[in-house]
């Protein structure tokens, strides 16, 4: 390979037109290095355009975490699948490779306050997200009020819609806070406007059984668990509680 004297400010502009930030960053050191190892112009080009798909997809990525409001810190590298039944953890490697969002399936995790529901759905769509989808995180409660809101300002099937660009809506504690009907009403909107259309992912303390209680209408109640169960994957965390059981950990290593 030659070292070919070009004009270096006007293919800097054409790689700043084009959007192409890590080659404009890193041609000239490449080309330098292409020149020593002797490597030819094919070899070149596809270390820059592997350099730059790269660049592109972490800033994917970091874009679509930040979208997704999901706390980072949940995530598989400090969920300790340890605590799960073999089952369980054969259900949980089976929705990281993602194959449930494009079959448009639910996951519904039910168990006890404190027993990883939240981390092991967060740790979830963290691992969804570098596979390219896109996720959204929410609590219950505060997805309701912003729904109330938007059906207040005659905008509710504008909200609604804004979730369609993601794969999956993470909805965090149904049941833990008791709405009223009229909440209910919009939050049963979201999910029958949901159904076939795109994955839910939801993490309750209260089975199927006592969801009248979230509802506060047995016909509304039976047609959310039909839409939510008729594609889902249904995980109970029967455990006991994780903070409780590091608190007592905690203290009792202060005692020896």
């Amino acid at each position: 390979m030659k070292d070919i004297t070009i004009d270096k400010s006007e293919l800097k502009k054409y790689l700043k037109e084009l959007h192409l930030p890590f080659i404009r960053s890193n041609y000239e050191n490449l080309i330098k290095s292409a020149i020593k190892k002797s490597s030819g112009y094919e070899a070149l080009l596809l270390e820059l355009f592997e350099g730059e798909s790269k660049l592109r997809y972490e800033n994917r990525i970091l874009r679509f975490l930040r979208q997704s409001k999901l706390p980072l810190e949940k995530n598989m590298s400090v969920f300790d699948l340890k605590r799960l039944s073999n089952k369980t953890i054969q259900k949980v490697r089976s929705l990281l490779d993602g194959g449930f969002l494009e079959r448009k399936e639910n996951v519904i995790v039910f168990g006890n306050p404190g027993s990883g529901k939240t981390h092991l759905l967060c740790a979830i769509g963290q691992e969804l997200i570098r596979k390219n989808k896109r996720v959204f995180f929410t609590t219950c409660n505060t997805l309701v009020q912003e729904l109330l809101i938007a059906k207040r300002d005659y905008k509710l099937v504008k909200k609604i819609k804004q979730f369609e660009k993601f794969d999956a809506i993470i909805i965090d504690d149904i049941g833990y806070v008791q709405q009223s009907r009229e909440e209910m009403e919009v939050l049963f909107t979201l999910l029958a406007e949901r159904y076939e259309n795109g994955s839910l992912m939801i993490s309750s303390n209260l089975p199927f059984s006592k969801w009248e209680d979230i509802f506060k209408d047995p016909m509304i109640t039976a047609a959310a668990i039909d839409r939510l169960v008729h594609h889902s994957v249904i995980i109970e965390l029967n455990l006991k509680s994780y903070r409780m059981e590091y608190a007592k950990k905690r203290i009792d290593e202060q005692h020896e």
